[in-house]
């Protein structure tokens, strides 16, 4: 994060002084000289900035600095602690997942949700095939995050999408994500896309939705039933017909051979 990469260390003297800035850690010891002994005029403004870096250009490492000012009779620790954090948070949730959701509006499965729990305050990141998609607002260890199957605006396509996890903490670490969830999209799915039945025979045909009822048409003829088994009967012409069956504005296909 580029708005983290410095610290900015601003003051104004009252009157004029002689003064000297550096930036000392935890023990008391001096790690960055940022400003050496110079006279300003009274009502001066100090404005310095701090990169990390000791006197001898290595980066500090990971801690609690203070910047501290010397004047010709005084000496000031500004109560403005600078931390050094350089180290990603660690984001935790239960994996793998292959969660099933129909993002139809219809109340039923529209979305997946997973609790996180992170090591240190950050914000919880949700990645869908490596896209950014979810943000969590406040700094949180734990919480959830939840993936409306939208990642345009619009219901996603039915099929497989890889979902992973990341955090970034107050310093701007972003973890590593990694992926933990593989979401199938599904509307409405026929457990097979092929029967072969003999001539005005009886067959099944097992569907999968969310929707309490579906809509089915085959060889002009059309019904409705409750969502489960279905079962029929082939026309009696041999040839290849196909059934559909819609559910939610979506539909799914079996060609029946009748032979």
């Amino acid at each position: 994060d580029a708005s983290k990469r410095v610290a900015g260390i601003s003051f104004r003297l009252r009157k004029a002084e002689r003064i000297e800035v550096w930036v000392e850690n935890g023990a008391g010891d001096r790690v960055r000289t940022l400003l050496r002994r110079r006279s300003y005029r009274a009502g001066s403004k100090i404005d310095l900035v701090w990169d990390g870096a000791s006197d001898n250009g290595i980066s500090a490492p990971d801690g609690t600095y203070r910047p501290v000012v010397r004047l010709p009779h005084r000496t000031f620790v500004l109560p403005s602690p600078i931390r050094i954090d350089t180290t990603p948070p660690k984001i935790t949730v239960r994996h793998p997942q292959y969660p099933i959701i129909s993002p139809d509006g219809d109340g039923n499965h529209d979305t997946f949700t997973v609790q996180y729990r992170i090591d240190e305050p950050a914000h919880a990141i949700l990645l869908l095939r490596g896209k950014q998609v979810l943000f969590t607002l406040r700094r949180k260890q734990t919480g959830e995050l939840v993936w409306n199957g939208k990642p345009n605006g619009h219901p996603a396509a039915p099929g497989r999408y890889v979902l992973s996890v990341s955090a970034q903490d107050t310093a701007g670490n972003v973890a590593k994500g990694f992926p933990f969830a593989i979401a199938q999209v599904r509307y409405v799915v026929l457990a097979r896309d092929r029967v072969v039945v003999r001539p005005g025979g009886r067959f099944a045909i097992r569907v999968s939705t969310d929707a309490p009822s579906v809509q089915w048409r085959l060889n002009g003829r059309s019904g409705v039933e409750r969502s489960g088994t279905l079962r029929f009967r082939a026309p009696r012409s041999a040839g290849v017909y196909h059934l559909f069956v819609y559910a939610a504005g979506h539909a799914a296909k079996c060609a029946v051979v009748v032979a």
